[in-house]
């Protein structure tokens, strides 16, 4: 029983060594890829806030110049900053997502395959029937040949 205990924790042990050192490679990777789409991203955050601002402000004078124009008391324009805003969070997301997702891929062994486009063909629209051939049906005689007067 001990030798079957001991050959079961040596083995734990093992797995967890190679386990550890990719899990720690990984998670150099992770964190190096964070930093790098950080870096990458941050002047179109810094961008997208001074814009923000601005548009919030623009829009709360335009939604009380209206809503007073209007008469109803009420700010009309002011959730159009809002919905820049948001808009831009979202672009910002997906650019970070993108350069973190090139970093990480770009760090892969063996490194992904590059892509070949495939090449350009012309493809008939479904669902037209094929085109009729204008050859002589078999069967017909052969048309007869007519010299020149």
């Amino acid at each position: 029983m001990k030798i079957v205990t001991t050959t079961f924790v040596g083995s734990i042990l093992a797995a967890f060594t190679v386990t550890a050192g990719a899990m720690a490679q990984s998670y150099y990777y992770d964190q190096a890829c964070r930093q790098y789409a950080d870096a990458r991203t941050a002047p179109f955050r810094d961008q997208a806030n001074s814009e923000a601002i601005g548009g919030t402000l623009l829009g709360a004078g335009l939604g009380a110049a209206l809503g007073a124009a209007v008469g109803g008391g009420r700010g009309a324009g002011t959730g159009l900053g809002a919905a820049n805003a948001q808009n831009a969070a979202g672009y910002l997301q997906q650019q970070y997502n993108t350069f973190y997702a090139q970093c990480m891929a770009s760090r892969r062994y063996p490194p992904p395959p590059s892509y070949g486009a495939p090449a350009p063909a012309y493809v008939p629209a479904p669902g037209y029937p094929p085109q009729p051939s204008y050859a002589p049906a078999s069967g017909y005689p052969p048309q007869p040949s007519y010299a020149p007067r």
